[in-house]
């Protein structure tokens, strides 16, 4: 997990901090160059190559440089990792041939690592001492939540980022906190649909209404359309300052829910069973009106916070086949497209049972994890006695 913190430079502390994520950027790119237009990948005979020059040129320090390589090295690993997997699209297309065809560019202000010779700190005095281009910044003061820098202290691992975001400064942690043991014996599951108008649903009937998301995105949709329109310089500095708004909210928004099921499930000892939803997208067929309320909905976010706070709660999480869950009965399994007359409303056709339409697929859905659950678990009948011959 990443742990943020809120750096407090003053101007020349701002200012080297500045200078070292541009010319660490800059150092990239060469290495970018290199990458792409040479033979040599691996990450030892590329710093052979190009170690010399980038220190020369762009005065970094030793340390400093092998992070540049490793840095650019990475991002060459993520980039095949993504074509691989088809996400610049299919062999052959124009998409995937113009990304792959030309070296990665890294922005002058990207976030760069720093390790632990580059960076170190002072946790009761909420101080980092960190190298830059320029001399090492000693007491360079930070701020965060209480916890965070606790969390920092007993747990951090590995490298830290350094991020210059929204014009303010951050050192990005990683973290490794403790899990709690597993809940091997839960006493039934919760389960939760996903979507768009409920961003989530329970089966004790819990609604999590997305009606305010969805108005501050439509908010925040007709804001940037006027902007884009006007087309001033005034009005594209407003559209890069809020560009992340509508992100920070909504992902604020999944958190909070996220963590009030896993606590309603950790309190009763249950898990949590959720659809398996990878690749909806891809699967769903949408009018073009409804595309721009698919794009944004965060159902592989949210599911995520699910996963990773159950964890450390101790909850088991299970990911059920999502097919015909909102067409299916919760009491007779009765499955049938008329059964959903409308979108909120369900009237099953062979039982007559009326419900909540979210509701009724999360039932459905707490039943096949615990289906899902017991097929997973080791069988606890005891092994037949063998007959003598």
């Amino acid at each position: 997990m990443t742990r943020v913190v809120k750096l407090l430079p003053t101007p020349q502390e701002a200012s080297a901090l500045s200078a070292t994520l541009r010319a660490c950027n800059e150092a990239c790119g060469l290495i970018s160059q290199a990458v792409h237009g040479g033979s040599v990948f691996d990450r030892n005979g590329l710093q052979q190559l190009v170690y010399r020059r980038v220190r020369e040129e762009y005065g970094l320090g030793a340390q400093a440089a092998v992070r540049c390589v490793k840095k650019t090295v990475d991002a060459y690993a993520a980039l095949h990792a993504q074509a691989k997997a088809g996400l610049l699209g299919r062999e052959g297309c124009k998409r995937r041939i113009r990304v792959l065809g030309r070296p990665i560019v890294f922005g002058p202000l990207s976030a760069q690592p720093f390790d632990d010779r580059m960076l170190s700190w002072r946790h009761d005095a909420r101080t980092v001492s960190i190298w830059t281009a320029s001399g090492r910044l000693k007491d360079l003061a930070f701020t965060g939540d209480p916890d965070q820098p606790k969390q920092i202290a007993e747990y951090r691992r590995g490298e830290s980022d350094l991020v210059f975001r929204d014009g303010m400064w951050f050192l990005h942690a990683a973290v490794e906190l403790p899990e709690a043991a597993l809940n091997s014996e839960p006493s039934g599951w919760l389960g939760v649909d996903l979507g768009i108008v409920n961003i989530a649903t329970t089966s004790d009937g819990t609604l999590m209404a997305g009606r305010g998301l969805n108005r501050h995105r439509k908010r925040q949709q007709d804001l940037r359309a006027k902007l884009q329109a006007k087309g001033t310089k005034s009005a594209k500095r407003l559209l890069k300052k809020r560009w992340r708004k509508e992100s920070r909210h909504a992902t604020d928004v999944n958190h909070c829910i996220a963590k009030r099921i896993v606590a309603e499930a950790q309190r009763t000892g249950r898990g949590i069973a959720l659809e398996d939803l990878r690749g909806i997208r891809e699967r769903a067929r949408f009018r073009r009106p409804q595309r721009a309320t698919l794009h944004p909905w965060a159902f592989h976010q949210v599911g995520g916070f699910f996963v990773y706070k159950a964890r450390y709660a101790g909850v088991p999480v299970v990911h059920v086949n999502p097919a015909y869950t909102s067409q299916e009965c919760a009491e007779c399994h009765y499955v049938d497209k008329r059964n959903r007359p409308s979108r909120a409303v369900f009237v099953c056709r062979s039982c007559g049972v009326v419900a909540h339409a979210d509701h009724n697929s999360s039932r459905v859905i707490a039943q096949r994890g615990e289906s899902t659950w017991t097929a997973g678990r080791e069988s606890r009948v005891p092994a037949p006695t063998p007959q003598p011959a």
